[in-house]
């Protein structure tokens, strides 16, 4: 089987990096900068549709500045804000193990994506590590699985993604594969299972026997 993973959220906690990073380019364009509790939202979502959000429409000419700031800090700090979530390196050797094959399918610029995987040593785990371009291309998840299936080969019929927001489950409901929800990260069992979700798992080492519950 092939097992799409989303990674922030699923992979890794990601939420200092990208938290830190939003609040100083809200702080550096003299833009009101919220508590970090109060952008948790963001985890998950395409960057550029978040800053959408925060700018406002009444502010469009402040967009640009503040994606800019963004990627200025989180490419050379944020990135690195970041640890992988207990029980995930052993739950992807044991699926490796298995015979499955696995890929990343994150709507994070694919440029940052292999970096954190390629920094935790998860890189061995994964045949594929595939994003969105900076220019948003791809940011979209229904649109990057679709990409996944077709540049790697593969049937919808044995495949399945892994993630922790609606954008996941979304995702793959649009191209015909069963998801997971992963219960561990910042989306809600209620978003999961009203989006999409075939289950949900409350932590990763439940993964195995509920992708082989699926084949």
């Amino acid at each position: 089987m092939h097992i799409l993973f989303d990674l922030d959220g699923t992979l890794t906690d990601s939420r200092p990096g990208i938290i830190n990073s939003i609040r100083h380019s809200l702080a550096e364009n003299q833009l009101t900068v919220p508590e970090a509790d109060a952008l948790l939202w963001c985890i998950g979502p395409p960057i550029l549709e978040s800053f959408r959000k925060l700018v406002g429409p009444d502010q469009p000419h402040l967009f640009d500045p503040t994606v800019t700031k963004y990627r200025e800090r989180y490419s050379e700090t944020g990135i690195f804000e970041n640890e992988v979530y207990p029980e995930i390196v052993d739950t992807l050797a044991e699926l490796r193990q298995l015979g499955h094959t696995l890929h990343v399918a994150t709507s994070k610029a694919e440029i940052y994506a292999k970096r954190i995987i390629t920094h935790f040593e998860l890189d061995r785990f994964f045949t594929s590590v595939n994003g969105s371009e900076l220019d948003g291309t791809r940011a979209d998840k229904a649109e990057l699985i679709a990409h996944i299936l077709l540049q790697q080969g593969i049937s919808p019929a044995e495949a399945v993604m892994i993630g922790d927001r609606e954008h996941d489950m979304i995702g793959a409901t649009k191209n015909n594969l069963p998801a997971i929800g992963a219960l561990w990260g910042y989306g809600t069992g209620k978003e999961l299972m009203e989006s999409g979700a075939t289950l949900c798992a409350r932590v990763p080492h439940l993964l195995p026997e509920m992708i082989s519950s699926l084949e």
